[in-house]
C-alpha cells in the first residue's frame, strides 16, 4: 500500500506557486493545502482539495472533474497554461491511485464505510526568515497521524490497529518520506516568498473595526456587558474589558467568543462580561487591531449612560403628558367659547322675533 494522503502535497503545492520576488510584507505567514476525501462504498469517493495563504483561499479542485479553480486573479498568472494542464493531469492520477489503495486498505483491515481521510500540509515563514514546515493526516475528524520533518519519521497521534498499520506502510515509503522532508523544508521558503510577492495587495487589505457596547440583564443579581466587534481584518484582534481603567483578568465572568467570518470577507466576534448592578465601577471595551496602528479603540459604559436615557424617557413622557393636558384644556376652552356665542346669536335672534 502506497501512501494514503500527503502525495497529494507536492501536486497542489505547484497550483499556489507564482514566480516573482518576495515583497516587502512583514509577520508569520502560512501556506496550508487541505484535502477531504470521504468514501461512501468500494466505488464511490468524493473528494475535495483547497490551498489557502493565510485565510485567503487561493484555489480548489472541482470534486467531479478534479480540475483546478481559481480564486484569486493573481494566481493563475503565475504559470504558463501547458504548466497548469501538467499539475492537472498529475493531481487527476494521484486521486486515481488514492482511491484505489485506500479502498485496498480498508478492505484488509475491514474498515467499515462510510469514512473521511483528510490532508492538511505546509509551511509557516516567520519574519526572521525561519520557518517551520508540517504535515498531518486525518481520520473521521480526529488526528491521526503528523510527519516529524526532523527526524523524517511518522508520528502516530491515536494509538489504535489502524494508525499503526498505515503508520507501517508509511514508514516503508522511506523514497516518500525523504521527498516530503526535502520538498517542505528546502524549498517552502522560497515557494512562499514567491507567493506572497503576487498576493501582496490581498495581504495588505486593512478594515477597521466597529464595536459597539450594549448590557443586558440576565437575572436581578447580574447584568450582562456586551462588546460588539465587526468588520475587521486581517483576522488577529485583541478585545479586553476594563474595570476602572485597568484590564480585566481572564475569570468565570469573562467569556470571549471564537472569532468567526462575515460574509463581505471581514470577520467579527463579541466578548462579554458579568457585572453585579450598581457596583461602583465603570466599565470600557478596548479593541487592538493592525487596521488601527498604535491607537485602540475604547468603548465606554456606564450607569450615568443608562441613568441620561432612563431620564430622558421620563422627561419625554412629562412632556408629551403635559402636551395633553394643555390640548385638551384649549379644546375645551374653545368648544365654552362656541357654546356661549351660540347662545348669544340664539339670543338676538329670538328678541328680533
Amino acid at each position: 500500500m502506497q501512501p494514503p494522503c500527503c502525495c497529494f502535497i507536492p501536486p497542489l503545492f505547484y497550483l499556489l506557486l507564482p514566480s516573482g520576488t518576495w515583497a516587502d510584507l512583514k509577520g508569520t505567514f502560512t501556506i496550508r493545502l487541505l484535502q477531504t476525501s470521504t468514501f461512501q462504498n468500494t466505488s464511490f469517493v468524493d473528494t475535495e482539495g483547497l490551498g489557502l495563504l493565510e485565510d485567503i483561499e487561493l484555489g480548489s479542485l472541482d470534486k467531479h472533474t478534479w480540475t483546478i479553480h481559481f480564486y484569486q486573479p493573481w494566481v493563475r498568472p503565475a504559470l504558463p497554461r501547458s504548466d497548469w494542464d501538467t499539475i492537472e493531469n498529475m493531481i487527476k492520477i494521484y486521486l486515481q491511485q488514492f482511491n484505489h489503495l485506500i479502498n485496498e486498505g480498508a478492505m484488509q483491515k475491514d474498515v467499515p464505510y462510510p469514512f473521511v481521510a483528510q490532508c492538511m500540509a505546509g509551511c509557516e515563514l516567520y519574519p526572521n526568515r525561519t520557518s517551520r514546515s508540517f504535515a498531518y493526516v486525518g481520520y473521521n475528524g480526529q488526528d491521526f497521524l503528523s510527519f516529524d520533518m526532523d527526524k523524517a519519521t511518522w508520528v502516530l497521534s491515536q494509538d489504535t490497529n489502524l494508525s499503526r498499520y498505515v503508520q507501517a506502510v508509511l514508514q516503508n515509503y522511506t523514497a516518500f518520506s525523504e521527498l516530503v522532508e526535502v520538498f517542505f523544508n528546502d524549498t517552502c521558503v522560497d515557494d512562499m516568498e514567491v507567493l506572497l510577492h503576487y498576493g501582496k495587495a490581498s495581504l495588505d487589505r486593512q478594515e477597521l473595526p466597529v464595536a459597539t457596547v450594549f448590557a443586558h440583564t440576565s437575572s436581578p443579581a447580574q447584568i450582562l456587558l456586551i462588546c460588539r466587534v465587526t468588520g475587521f481584518y486581517p483576522r488577529p484582534i485583541s478585545v479586553a474589558w476594563l474595570r476602572d481603567g485597568q484590564e480585566v483578568p481572564p475569570g468565570p465572568e469573562l467569556n470571549t467568543s471564537a472569532i468567526l467570518p462575515n460574509a463581505d470577507l471581514t470577520y467579527q466576534l463579541r466578548s462579554t462580561l458579568a457585572v453585579a448592578p450598581h457596583d461602583g465601577h465603570s466599565y470600557a471595551c478596548r479593541v487592538r487591531h493592525h487596521s488601527l496602528g498604535t491607537r485602540s479603540l475604547l468603548i465606554p459604559w456606564g450607569n450615568s449612560e443608562v441613568v441620561l436615557i432612563a431620564g430622558l424617557g421620563a422627561g419625554l413622557l412629562t412632556a408629551m403628558t403635559m402636551a395633553t393636558i394643555t390640548a385638551l384644556w384649549v379644546w375645551r376652552l374653545r368648544k365654552h367659547q362656541q357654546m356661549e356665542e351660540s347662545e348669544s346669536r340664539n339670543s338676538i335672534v329670538s328678541k328680533e322675533a
